[in-house]
Order: C-alpha cells, then structure tokens, then sequence
C-alpha cells in the first residue's frame, strides 16, 4: 500500500514541467491575448467575450473526443508530447497576426474585424492543441499516476501553477509587452512550449493501459446518459459548483490586468499582481496538504465565504478608494491574496473530489465532460456578464476618433460575488447527501 502512495521524483518532475508550462501557454491565451487585443485593435470587450467564449467551446469538444480517443487507445504520451509541440507552434503564430499585417494582406477590408477574426481563429487552432495536450491528456495522466491518499497534495501544487505562470510572465516578459514587442514576447514563449514538447517524448512514461471495448463514437455520449448521471451523482454535483466557481471566476477574470491598469491607472500592476500571485500559490501548496485529512464539507463552505467576501471587497475598495494608489494598490494584494487563494483551494478541493470519483476506465472521457462544466459554460457565460457590466457603466469615453471606448470598472468583481453566491448550493447538496449515505 505504501508503494502505491509514493511519487517518484521524475513522476513529480512531470507534474512540475508540464503544469508551469502548460499554463504558461494558458495565461498567454487567457489574459495576453485580451491585453493584446485591447492595446492593439481595438477596446471593445465583446471581442474579447467572443474569443473567450469560442476558444472554451473549442477546449470541451476536444478534451472530449481526445479524452476519449486516449482512453480508448491507452495512450497520454504521444497526445501530450506532440501536442505541446503544436502548441507551441500556434503560440509563435500570433507573432504575425496585427493591423499592419493584415493591412497589407487585406487592404480593401475591415482591418480591425479581420485582425480580430484571424486572432481569434489562431486561438481557436491553439486550444485544440493546448486541450489535446494539456487537458485530455496531462490532466488525465495524473489520474492515472497519482491515489486518493495524495491527490490533494498534487492538486494544491498543480492549483497554483497558473499563479507561478503569470509570476513568470509578469516578471520576465511582461516587459516585452509594455514596450509593444508583441513578437519577441510569443516567439520566446512559443518556443518554451514547443522544447518541453520534444522533451516530454523522453520524460513521460504511460501508466493507463485501455480496458474499453466500445467504440470511441459511442463513447462520446456515455457521460451524458440518464444512468451514467444517476449512478455518479456526486460527480455530476461536484461538476456544477465547479462550474459555478468558473462562471465567477471568468466575470474579471478576462478583464483583471486590463482593470488595473486602465481603470485604477497602475501602471506597474506587475507589482500588484505578482505579490497576489506569490501569497495565494503560498497558500494554495500549504493548503493542498490538509484537503486531503480534512473534512471537505466545512473546508468548502469556509472556502466559498471567503471568496464571496473577498470578492465583494475588491468591488467596494475599486468604487470607494480608486483614486488613492498607495491604498488601493496595499488593499489590492491584501484581499486580492484571499481572494486568489481561496479560488485555488476550492479549486484543488473540488478537482481532489472528482479524482477520486470518476470511474477509473473512463478517466479521460469524463475530464472531457469536466471540461463542459469547468471551461465551456463558465467561458461563454462569464466574459459576456463581466462585458455587459462594462459596456452598462460610465466608464467609457470617446477617442480622438471620435470612437467610444470601454474600460473596465469595479462592478466586474460585484457581478462575480453575486454568481459565487450560487456556489453553496451544490456544496449543500454534497454535504448532505454524504451525509445521509453515512447514516444509512
């Protein structure tokens, strides 16, 4: 038993190399690519809420397929090793998308449309490499090597790589970014996630032989039956809040850097945000070791009050206190810590629970159904509230082209409290039903 609960130091080196860079290549596409298309073509945020929203429905239908495709054939280290390499490659691409470009291309045409529709079509090509890879693949491998006797520990470390991600990003090339030199700053990352691809076909060792007998199309529809529901239910529960902690999560989230330095005017926000990020993974890794001896319930509730609250409180500090740097900046990392870290914790808390019940011979189908509840809904829901709030207030204001411009505002973080609100109704329903099956 105790061989069973052991992680090898190279096991551990996997889950290090390929979850930084994994979401490295994330925050670019999830934060960078706003950022890109704010500053370069246009202050829209719809555009942004579309691009979210289409590169989320793109992740689910390939982590679903591609889940399956691993399942059924066995194999996590040719999707994660290949697809990494693509992946990279789409990265770098974005290098060579801008209004220049296509004006040259296209000169007779809507260049801030087909600048937009081109970004966002590359996004789409780099999430389907990205959930080849990452999602249907790495993320279903570590099922594969991990136990319910460890699985918090990992999920703590794996929760705050994209808070050590954008702490990377912020503090090595955030200044490409600043200074326009959108090129190098995809080409440099581009070309990280295209090496740990190459390196990833001498790393990875499978651990998931197949035991399916049915076929991959048939398979695509086993985690949406009526039975598969009713005989996983905590599952399926556990899918909702987590979905429901996403759709809050993505009301700011596609706006956070763009709010901090349009709207509260902090231009070094790579301060701000990278002293959140290195408290709250603090956090997230300290916290991950007790989720695994603590009861789930209580730690869940507890959990979802903070992020509420702290939620709320980053609204009232952004409405009230805006105009004074040094406070807002000091009551930014302070809440915005809790906030990040209680988001993590939840996070690594629910992804333990659906380790440990997803039935063990379709762990990547039902990581492609995961993806539904965790990507797709929240990703098509959450930017278009955050974009409505945006687009309802008074902070707007026309260019010298006479163009009316958008800036995101603290109602982001209002509308994300009142949708984390929803949060404890299926951790009720957990608790209780755990609790009524202890009974019987």
């Amino acid at each position: 038993m105790e061989l069973e609960k052991r992680l090898t130091k190279k096991v551990w080196t996997v889950f290090i190399i390929y979850g930084l860079i994994g979401q490295l290549a994330w925050t670019i596409e999830n934060m960078y690519l706003n950022i890109y298309i704010y500053r370069t073509v246009t202050y829209d945020p719809n555009a942004i809420a579309w691009m979210v929203a289409l590169s989320g429905i793109v992740a689910t239908i390939t982590s679903l397929v591609m889940g399956v495709l691993s399942d059924k054939l066995g194999k996590r280290k040719i999707f994660i090793s290949v697809g990494y390499i693509l992946w990279g490659l789409s990265i770098i691409g974005f290098a060579f998308i801008n209004k220049e470009n296509v004006g040259k291309l296209f000169p007779n045409s809507n260049i801030i449309f087909v600048t937009v529709f081109l970004i966002i079509f590359l996004d789409c090509i780099m999430t389907f490499f990205g959930s080849t890879a990452n999602d249907a693949a790495f993320n279903v491998w570590v099922t594969d090597v991990t136990h319910e006797s460890n699985r918090g520990k990992v999920e703590g470390v794996l929760s705050a790589m994209p808070l050590f991600s954008m702490l990377i990003i912020f503090g090595l090339f955030d200044g490409f970014t600043q200074q326009g030199k959108w090129l190098e700053f995809y080409l440099i990352i581009g070309a990280i996630v295209l090496v740990s691809g190459v390196l990833g076909l001498f790393l990875i060792k499978d651990e998931h032989h197949s035991t399916l007998s049915q076929s991959t199309f048939k398979g695509l529809f086993y985690g949406f039956k009526k039975t598969t529901i009713v005989e996983n239910k905590h599952l399926y529960i556990t899918f909702i809040a987590i979905m429901l902690l996403g759709i809050a999560q993505q009301v700011y989230m596609p706006y956070f850097i763009i709010y901090f330095e349009y709207c509260l005017d902090i231009k070094d926000y790579a301060i701000v945000l990278g002293s959140i990020l290195i408290l709250a993974s603090i956090i997230s890794i300290i916290g991950g070791k007790y989720i695994d001896k603590t009861h789930k319930g209580k730690l869940l509730i507890g959990l979802a009050g903070i992020q509420t609250l702290t939620l709320l409180l980053i609204f009232v500090s952004g409405l009230l206190l805006k105009d004074n740097k040094v406070i807002i900046m000091v009551l930014s990392i302070v809440i915005g810590t809790f906030m990040m870290g209680s988001y993590l914790l939840l996070m690594a808390g629910f992804n333990t629970m659906i380790r440990n019940l997803v039935p063990k011979n379709r762990i990547g189908l039902f990581n492609g159904v995961r993806m539904i509840f965790f990507v797709t809904i929240p990703m098509i829901i959450g930017p278009f509230i955050g974009s409505t709030i945006i687009r309802q207030s008074k902070g707007t204001y026309f260019d010298e082209f006479g163009v009316l411009q958008y800036i995101p505002n603290p109602g982001i973080f209002l509308g994300a409290s009142i949708v984390s609100l929803l949060i404890f109704i299926p951790i009720y329903y957990l608790n209780k039903t755990k609790g009524e099956e202890h009974a019987n």
